[in-house]
């Protein structure tokens, strides 16, 4: 079996003794160029085969591992309080929102943060959802009416109080690769009330200035 290109592995299976002893007996068997390359090409395959499932292992480790972590993160929150769920709006809107006196707005492509600062805006600063307008930034290969209604849907603003669609041209002979790619765009939920605006940036004001002040006071 062995002067005819099987492996010690291949052998094992036909002849029940162990790999040394198969080795002592074979030692001097000299094999063809022929089958040297079947037995490198089947090792190498091994080799890959383990590293993909060896790649495969680690990846379901880090999956669960993951999971472990989100899970006792959801814990550690709990259920949010109406002054946690104000909090985290001033938060984003510190982050994402306009900052031009006068004019308020939150720009995401993100829809759990658009669903969530539509509600925001209703539930703590008193605006309506028929006060509140759309704008999307969209790819021009995207469909605009299927983002729009989208959109619509995520924020709850009807699709007759959208503005135009602002369409970025695609870069054809850019080099630069696109890592997000976002089909329905990138959307800006808007308001007209400035003085809810500008109490908002009093909102963020007070809680930098007079929180964070106290923290780094401690």
């Amino acid at each position: 079996m062995r002067r005819n290109g099987l492996s010690y592995g291949e052998i094992l299976l036909k002849v029940p003794v162990s790999k040394g002893t198969i080795s002592d007996w074979c030692k001097d068997i000299v094999l063809s160029d022929e089958h040297n390359a079947r037995l490198l090409a089947k090792k190498l395959l091994g080799q890959r085969k383990g590293s993909i499932v060896a790649a495969q292992n680690k990846r379901a480790k880090r999956i669960n591992h993951t999971r472990e972590i989100f899970n006792e993160a959801i814990k550690e929150i709990g259920i949010l309080s109406v002054r946690d769920r104000f909090i985290f709006g001033i938060a984003l809107y510190a982050g994402e929102g306009t900052k031009f006196d006068g004019k308020g707005g939150f720009v995401n492509s993100n829809p759990t943060y658009i669903r969530f600062m539509s509600s925001w805006f209703q539930e703590f600063c008193s605006i309506s959802l028929k006060d509140m307008r759309c704008s999307i930034w969209l790819h021009e290969e995207n469909i605009e009416a299927e983002a729009k209604k989208y959109w619509s849907e995520v924020s709850g603003v009807p699709l007759k109080q959208f503005h135009k669609t602002y369409f970025v041209k695609n870069k054809l002979h850019s080099q630069k690769v696109r890592k997000n790619v976002h089909t329905h765009g990138v959307v800006s939920i808007k308001f007209y009330k400035s003085n809810t605006q500008r109490k908002i940036m009093g909102w963020i004001s007070a809680f930098l200035n007079a929180k964070i002040a106290k923290l780094s006071n401690e």
